[in-house]
């Protein structure tokens, strides 16, 4: 942006010269004048437009490089993501696989129910399972 200041300043002095020396030189207000004059005015304009379009680059360089920056930073994220899912993966491979615990029903057989008292009074039937007749 300076360089281009620099040779703007450059440009404007050598054609305010080139009139200067002219009118010194005892040239009136001609067509050569005029011209000069024009060009210098364009050659004025032109570094104006250079200057603009120098810092209209240097904030798109610095907004791409912003945005490089976050890039970058994103990819960082993601690959660390990446790595504790890795991590994580590979400790459940790893570890044993979850214990069942199975719970098995047992149907006890419950021996026949002895046969309804008798008017008569008489003890119970005799069990069959060898246990001593309850009370």
């Amino acid at each position: 942006m300076e360089l281009t200041s620099a040779k703007t300043s450059k440009l404007l002095g050598l054609a305010g010269a080139a009139l200067a020396l002219c009118l010194f030189a005892g040239c009136g207000p001609n067509k050569d004048v005029q011209d000069a004059q024009t060009a210098a005015q364009q050659a004025d304009q032109s570094a104006q437009k250079a200057d603009a379009a120098a810092q209209s680059a240097q904030q798109a360089a610095a907004s791409a490089q912003a945005s490089a920056s976050k890039t970058e930073q994103a990819a960082a994220d993601a690959k660390a993501a990446a790595d504790r899912a890795e991590a994580i993966a590979a400790k459940t491979e790893t570890s044993s696989a979850p214990v069942r615990h199975y719970h098995h029903h047992v149907h006890h057989h419950v021996a026949a129910a002895p046969a309804a008292p008798s008017d008569t009074g008489s003890a119970p039937p005799p069990s069959d399972s060898g246990a001593p007749p309850s009370p």
